[in-house]
């Protein structure tokens, strides 16, 4: 098994010449372009590790590695709303009473609906709504109350032409939001938990995130282990796609969230934030979720969420450097600023 992670990133008018000049290539069309690239081999004899230029991979004879090199470098299409002519920002809404961050602020309706409406204005491309908690410990909740906590926040929202997502594990709460007009669903079991998730989503037109986790919320973070945790998420999103594709969602509709922190340790997160670029070789969008995470306040000894900004702005710009399209973030305001920051710093103000 082959695998292929872009190394050497370029930026702005340096990348452009050297695309012109057939010494690099943008990943899914850009603003990241990449000189060279790590093929990782996977085999019963172990992994090996190789780093090749773009114009000695793209020479290969080898058919595995030549469609592994065009997934990478394959324009991503308008997806849930969303085109990725700039990175894009997820905003997260919490209608829930125990979400790791900010559970409560967002439980009482009204205060929910103003929050989203916030967030548009401060930047947030779509709203993410979620009426069920999944952080490490968390316990579930019945269908009928998720959707009590949620649907009156979508009603509203979608009447002010907000762009919605819908964060679910459950058929249930996918078929109400879908129905109501919700655009996206995020499911951090990758339409895994529910037996009846994957067709829904696929009699729908809407788009799927599908998240890596490692078990459920309440054992995830039981002493996760992975052989190599890049390459193992990369094969366990791999094989949802397809199975995806074969219920009749295009990947067109997908979009991949690695998921950092549902069944990882701090060292896995850090080896998937190192080496994100390997799964752009999955053709589809990426969506980084790192916004005030526990590893965070491992790294920074720091036990409160909400003194978790400096960080969770440190991981979105390691995701933009390697060609992220989307970031999903509770502090829309600052994270659009930064982002943008970054933007016009790589590639000018044209």
């Amino acid at each position: 098994m082959y695998y292929l992670r872009p190394l050497g990133f370029l930026y702005g008018e340096t990348a452009r010449e050297a695309v012109a000049a057939d010494r690099a290539a943008w990943i899914a069309r850009g603003p990241v372009a990449f000189l060279q690239v790590e093929q990782y081999e996977r085999s019963d004899a172990g992994i090996s590790r190789n780093v090749y230029t773009y114009r000695e991979i793209r020479e290969t004879g080898d058919t595995h590695i030549r469609s592994g090199l065009d997934r990478i470098c394959a324009p991503r299409h308008n997806s849930g709303g969303l085109d990725f002519d700039r990175l894009r920002i997820m905003g997260i809404l919490n209608v829930t009473p125990d979400s790791f961050s900010d559970g409560g602020d967002f439980a009482e309706t009204e205060r929910a609906i103003a929050h989203g409406k916030s967030m548009k204005v401060a930047g947030a491309d779509i709203i993410d709504i979620g009426g069920e908690s999944t952080r490490p410990g968390a316990a579930p909740v019945s269908a009928e109350e998720e959707i009590a906590r949620v649907d009156p926040v979508i009603c509203s929202l979608l009447e002010e032409g907000v762009p919605l997502s819908l964060d679910t594990r459950n058929a249930e709460v996918m078929r109400v939001g879908l129905k109501r007009g919700v655009v996206m669903i995020n499911d951090v079991s990758a339409l895994t938990h529910d037996p009846e998730a994957i067709a829904t989503v696929g009699k729908s037109s809407a788009t799927v995130v599908l998240m890596h986790s490692l078990g459920d919320p309440q054992t995830m973070q039981d002493d996760p282990t992975y052989e190599d945790v890049l390459l193992d998420v990369y094969d366990a999103l791999d094989q949802r796609i397809e199975t995806c594709l074969a219920h009749g969602i295009s990947r067109e509709r997908i979009i991949a969230d690695p998921g950092i922190g549902f069944g990882k340790t701090v060292g896995h997160n850090l080896r998937l934030l190192e080496g994100l670029s390997l799964l752009h070789g999955l053709g589809v969008p990426l969506m980084l979720g790192v916004s005030r995470k526990s590893f965070i306040g491992k790294l920074n000894n720091e036990e409160n969420p909400r003194n978790r900004l400096a960080g969770s702005l440190a991981a979105l710009i390691v995701g933009a450097q390697q060609g992220v399209q989307v970031f999903r973030v509770h502090d829309v305001r600052e994270s659009r600023q930064a982002l943008n920051t970054w933007s016009s710093s790589v590639d000018g103000l044209n």
